[in-house]
């Protein structure tokens, strides 16, 4: 939607994800967290799940998707900044190899005012839990 007048953070977090990791084709699932912040233009709010899902529904390495996400939300809403949080389980860790049974993988992008003031970081961060 064009000359939209709301102009504060938009967050969408806890959105269940399951992907394959591209190198032990071995699920790994969790949760993103979506945040932008306007700039004369929003989108439909299940648009931002979606997105999540179209790029956890290939062969993926967690730190892609999360790049993935946040740069195709810089495209196509040209938004004032961009912030993609990922937390996932990786049944890779937990099967094979190191056998960690309750480690979760965080990667973050973070874009434009997201990157640039920290207090905008930190307002995504706390409306996430992350804090």
């Amino acid at each position: 939607f064009r000359d939209e007048e709301y102009s504060e953070m938009i967050v969408l977090k806890d959105i269940d994800f399951y992907s394959l990791c591209e190198h032990h084709i071995l699920p790994f699932f969790g949760k993103a967290h979506v945040a932008y912040l306007p700039n004369r233009r929003i989108v439909g709010i299940s648009k931002l799940a979606r997105l999540v899902e179209v790029y956890a529904r290939r062969l993926q390495v967690q730190e892609r998707m999360t790049s993935q996400i946040a740069t195709t939300i810089a495209e196509q809403l040209e938004p004032l900044g961009v912030g993609v949080v990922l937390e996932a389980e990786h049944l890779c860790m937990r099967m094979r190899g190191v056998e960690k049974q309750n480690s979760v993988v965080v990667t973050s992008a973070m874009l434009g005012v997201f990157r640039e003031h920290q207090t905008t970081r930190e307002e995504f961060m706390t409306l996430i839990g992350r804090r």
